[in-house]
């Protein structure tokens, strides 16, 4: 898998999730905002979570 393609499925199950949570009224606001922040930011460092994710090459 390239690091583009997992950005994009990542990106993609990070939407779900979001998505999931505005949709379920026993979640609370101010849990969603907290939660869908913390999950934009890992959206955007998806390319650190790969390169750690990686076997290391020898």
């Amino acid at each position: 898998m390239s690091k583009e393609e997992f950005t994009d499925k990542f990106r993609e199950t990070l939407d779900t999730l979001i998505e999931q949570m505005a949709d379920s009224p026993e979640v609370p606001v101010d849990k969603f905002y907290n939660m869908t922040c913390i999950l934009e930011n890992l959206a955007f460092f998806s390319p650190v979570v790969f390169d750690l994710l990686q076997k290391p090459k020898k």
